[in-house]
């Protein structure tokens, strides 16, 4: 991945990239909502972990990266990524196989508000006022959803749906603490290399939760829990690309399509009717998250502009 030249900026191919790949993580999520009923998280982490390193390792065999995606000098950094990870997974997981698709997809939105708050806290970044308060009103818009309210169907929010709720909010926590680790790996380490110890860190130390219990899947289980690591793999990759092609900015928000295929197939696939304050709150994490992605580029813009006119020194 890192060892290539870099791609022409090309945004329409970017845009397809991050839409292709939005596509194929909500089909990873299906397979897993599908077919995790009964099944411990951490197994379902392992099925994850273990096929995404399928499409990864064929990948990066045909591009001749594989040879050197093992080459770290941070291998504890890499590790702990995998420890923060398989929480994260294993916690979000748990919840999707209890939370309507649409509750759960738009408390996930919440991980990269987090990743604002954790960034000035962690890695010292400056965080401008604009960005806090459009991280604080998107966190308002996740307690929004996570009220327990009476959903549109008229059925109350039982006590397996308020344990995914918290589940899936922690989740979240976990996976901004995870974006800032991750943000630490770019620094000294190739893409490629930090993908490929994660896939194996995650699956590996999922493998330990089998002393917790696993339970034998039906073969429709399996199948859609190996599907899942395989859309798993094939999304990252294809996210990847996207941003090879185009910047950060460009193709972001389009993440957000995942909310409306979410929609989709918690009410046809599940029987699962949005709540009012699902919609409310999605509407008011989906704005947040624009917001911030638009004014980073304006940023962008204004900084490039003035590195434009500013003289070179004598």
């Amino acid at each position: 991945m890192d060892s290539r030249p870099a791609s022409a900026e090309s945004p329409m191919r970017g845009i397809l990239l991050k839409c292709l790949s939005v596509v194929v993580f909500v089909a990873m999520q299906t397979a897993i909502k599908a077919g995790g009923d009964g099944i411990p998280a951490g197994e379902i982490v392992f099925f994850r972990s273990f096929f995404a390193l399928v499409p990864v390792v064929l990948y990066l065999a045909w591009i001749g990266d594989l040879k050197t995606a093992l080459k770290t000098d941070n291998l504890p950094a890499h590790i702990g990524r995998g420890l923060i990870g398989v929480t994260s997974m294993g916690l979000g997981f748990y919840a999707l196989t209890r939370l309507p698709y649409p509750e759960w997809i738009t408390i996930t939105y919440g991980a990269p508000l987090l990743t604002v708050v954790f960034a000035a806290v962690f890695l010292k970044e400056v965080v401008r006022l604009y960005r806090w308060t459009a991280a604080m009103v998107g966190l308002v818009g996740i307690v929004v959803v996570t009220l327990p309210k009476l959903t549109l169907g008229g059925d109350v929010v039982d006590g397996a749906q308020t344990i995914g709720i918290i589940a899936a909010v922690i989740s979240a926590a976990v996976a901004a603490v995870a974006m800032i680790q991750v943000r630490r790996l770019v620094r000294t380490e190739k893409t490629a290399t930090i993908v490929v110890y994660f896939s194996l860190t995650s699956a590996g130390i999922a493998l330990f939760s089998i002393f917790f219990g696993w339970v034998l899947p039906t073969w429709e289980q399996a199948v859609l829990l190996v599907l899942a690591g395989l859309c798993g793999g094939v999304g990252q990759l294809l996210l990847t690309a996207a941003y090879r092609f185009a910047d950060t900015s460009t193709v972001a928000p389009f993440e957000y399509t995942s909310m409306l295929r979410a929609i989709a197939i918690g009410y046809f696939a599940f029987g699962e009717a949005a709540s009012s304050t699902t919609l409310l709150g999605a509407a008011i994490v989906i704005s947040a998250g624009i917001f911030i992605i638009w004014r980073e580029h304006q940023l962008g813009i204004e900084r490039s502009k003035a590195r434009r006119v500013t003289p070179p020194s004598g």
